[in-house]
């Protein structure tokens, strides 16, 4: 009896593992789907980002451009004051250009959890500098639903070799389409710095997304930062060739 105890016991353990196992398999297989229908292999849009804060407002139109992980582009379209600026992110180097002083800035990755353009979003926010897919350990830690939406509620930690800039990541996927429906951002002493929500799912080239991606801070009462996708296209033909500094400086 003893020794069929402890057999019992050794199979609960093993089928314990697996289970464990299979929720991580899940997990990565539910991010990667999600990440890639929203990135598609590249893309090219028009966005609108609308800053909010308790004594006013802001608008700042922009174009963007995207390869994979790598390579993205962004330039800013609206206020007049700020047309013409452009980011870049080619690999492991982000780059700013400001046409009104022709000076090219190498922003460091000590200023990727810097303010972009004064909004709540941060420098990595914009050029996705850390991947979700490949930069953490992912687990399926329930159900919820979100929107109107049943969703997959993950646990994100991230790997002990991966420079990122959070310390936890909980996101909500809808089972259904896939969406990144909300996410919760967490510093390294587990607390929570901001939340994003998206909404208005609208159809976009092959595909159906959120166009609505709001930002708000855990601490700072008032503040809200809205992007909205205005145009996208997907897997559209681009080069790494186009995301060079020359390029920056000519972007219309």
């Amino acid at each position: 009896m003893k020794n069929q105890a402890l057999i019992v016991g050794g199979m609960l353990i093993i089928m314990s593992f697996l289970a464990m196992e299979t929720r991580a398999q899940d997990a990565e297989a539910i991010v990667k789907k999600s990440d890639q229908k929203f990135r598609g292999e590249s893309s090219k849009g028009k966005m609108r980002m609308m800053i909010e804060r308790p004594n006013w407002t802001r608008t700042i139109e922009m174009k963007n451009w995207s390869l994979g992980t790598e390579y993205s582009m962004i330039l800013i379209t609206a206020p007049a004051k700020e047309k013409g600026q452009a980011f870049l992110k080619r690999q492991n180097e982000m780059w700013h250009w400001m046409p009104s002083i022709e000076r090219m800035i190498k922003i460091p990755p000590s200023m990727m959890m810097q303010s972009w353009m004064g909004s709540d979003f941060t420098n990595d926010d914009l050029v996705q500098e850390s991947s979700i897919v490949s930069d953490y350990h992912k687990k399926v830690t329930g159900s919820e639903t979100v929107n109107g939406f049943e969703c997959h509620k993950i646990k994100l930690s991230p790997k002990e070799d991966a420079a990122v800039v959070w310390g936890e990541i909980v996101i909500w996927i809808s089972k259904k389409g896939y969406y990144q429906l909300k996410a919760e951002y967490f510093d390294d002493f587990g607390d929570l710095v901001q939340t994003m929500t998206a909404s208005d799912i609208r159809t976009f080239d092959d595909r159906k997304l959120p166009a609505k991606m709001s930002i708000t801070p855990a601490d700072k009462s008032g503040h809200q930062t809205t992007l909205e996708f205005v145009e996208m296209e997907f897997n559209v033909d681009i080069k790494e060739s186009f995301f060079s500094q020359q390029r920056m400086k000519r972007l219309r």
